[in-house]
C-alpha cells in the first residue's frame, strides 16, 4: 500500500470503553470496542485486534497507530497520541452530515460531557467540557439503569413510551440515584421515571452547549448518542435536530486515524513537527495546538493549521470552561 493509500488505526482510551478503527484507502475498514480494563495495553490490544480483523488485516501491515483518549498516554500500541478534543473535531469534519457541514458537536463521554465548535472550515473553534461532576454523562445513565433494574441499552425505547415524564429535582448521581429509588417506591411509571431522568442528562448538557453557543448542523457522539430518549430530550431542549453517525461510540478512534493518516501522507504531525519522536499537541495542553486544515466533509485531510487551537486557548483565557485538560474524559 502507497504513501497515498496508508492503512493506519487510531485507539481511543476512554474511561469505560476502549474503541479502535481501522482506516484503509480513506474508508472506515473495521472497528472495535472492549471494556476499559486496569490493564490498558491489553484493552488497546483487544479493541485494535478486533478492528484489525474485521478489516481482514494484519497488524504488522500498519503504518501508524494513533491514540487519544484518558488513557492515550498509557499504551505502547500507539507511534503517537492526540488528545480527544481534537479527534472528535477531526472525526466529525470528515464524517459530516447529510444537511451540510457540522459546526457542533455534542459527546457524551462515560464520565464527561464535552460540547465543541467548528468554524466554517471545519476547524476547531472553541469548546467546553464538564469533568467535575459525573451528571450528564454515561455514568449517570448506568447508576439510574441499575438502580431501576433496567438494561442500559433498553432505556431510550422505555422512555420514549412516557405520557407523563418526572422531574428530578437533583443533578447529583447518589442524590438523584436515591431520588429514583424512591419514585420506584410511590410506584411511579418506569418510563415516567426513565424520562424524567433523560431530561434531566439533556437539560445539564443542554445548557453547556447553550452556554458554547449553538450552530447547526449539530453532531452527537459518544455512547448514549444510541439512546434515542437522550437524542429526543436534547433536541426538545436545544430547539434543534442532531444527526447521529453510524458508530458514535468510535469517532475519537476515528479521528485518531484521520491523524494516522495525515502523518503517514505528509510526513508531519497536525502542529507541522516530524510524525517521528514527538507528540502531537492540543488545543487543551497549550494555547497554541493544532487546528483542522481547510475544507469539510469526507476525505478532508486532518489538518496542520494552527489557528484553531489558537482560538480554542483564547477561550480557556476568557474564562468559560474552554481549554480544560481532558485527560480525565474518555467515551461511554
Amino acid at each position: 500500500m502507497t504513501r497515498e493509500e496508508p492503512l493506519v488505526a487510531g485507539v481511543d482510551l476512554g474511561s469505560t470503553y476502549t474503541k479502535a478503527a481501522v482506516l484503509a484507502r480513506d474508508r472506515i475498514a473495521g472497528t472495535g470496542i472492549r471494556p476499559t480494563v486496569v490493564d490498558l495495553d491489553a484493552a488497546a490490544g483487544g479493541a485494535l485486534g478486533d478492528a484489525l480483523e474485521e478489516a481482514g488485516v494484519a497488524r504488522g501491515a500498519l503504518d501508524m497507530v494513533v491514540s487519544t483518549g484518558y488513557g492515550r498516554r498509557a499504551v505502547g500500541v500507539a507511534a503517537h497520541n492526540v488528545d480527544e478534543i481534537y479527534a472528535k473535531a477531526t472525526a466529525a469534519k470528515w464524517l459530516g452530515s447529510p444537511w451540510g457541514p457540522v459546526r457542533t458537536v455534542i459527546d457524551i463521554g462515560g464520565q464527561d460531557s464535552k460540547v465543541l465548535r467548528l468554524d466554517e472550515e471545519g476547524a476547531l473553534d472553541k469548546f467546553s467540557m464538564n469533568t467535575k461532576c459525573a451528571a450528564g454523562t454515561g455514568r449517570f445513565l448506568e447508576v439510574m439503569a441499575r438502580a431501576l433494574g433496567v438494561p442500559l441499552e433498553q432505556l431510550g425505547e422505555i422512555g420514549l413510551r412516557s405520557k407523563a415524564p418526572v422531574e428530578l429535582s437533583s443533578t447529583c448521581i447518589v442524590m438523584a440515584e436515591s431520588e429514583v429509588i424512591s419514585l420506584i417506591a410511590e410506584r411511579r411509571p418506569v418510563e415516567d421515571i426513565v424520562a424524567g431522568i433523560h431530561r434531566s442528562v439533556a437539560e445539564r448538557v443542554g445548557n453547556m452547549a447553550k452556554q458554547l453557543g449553538v450552530l447547526e448542523v449539530v453532531f452527537f457522539d459518544g455512547g448514549p448518542a444510541r439512546n434515542a430518549g437522550i437524542k429526543a430530550a436534547l433536541e426538545r431542549v436545544l430547539g434543534v435536530q442532531l444527526y447521529v453517525p453510524k458508530n458514535p461510540q468510535v469517532s475519537a478512534a476515528i479521528g485518531a486515524a484521520l491523524v494516522a493518516r495525515d502523518a503517514v501522507r505528509y510526513g508531519k504531525l497536525p502542529d507541522g513537527r516530524p510524525a517521528r519522536g514527538a507528540e502531537v499537541a492540543s488545543p487543551a495542553d497549550a494555547p497554541e495546538g493544532p487546528g483542522a486544515g481547510p475544507g469539510a466533509g469526507p476525505g478532508a485531510g486532518a489538518g496542520a493549521g494552527a489557528g484553531a487551537g489558537a482560538r480554542a486557548g483564547a477561550g480557556a483565557r476568557a474564562g468559560t470552561g474552554k481549554g480544560t485538560r481532558p485527560e480525565e474524559g474518555g467515551g461511554a
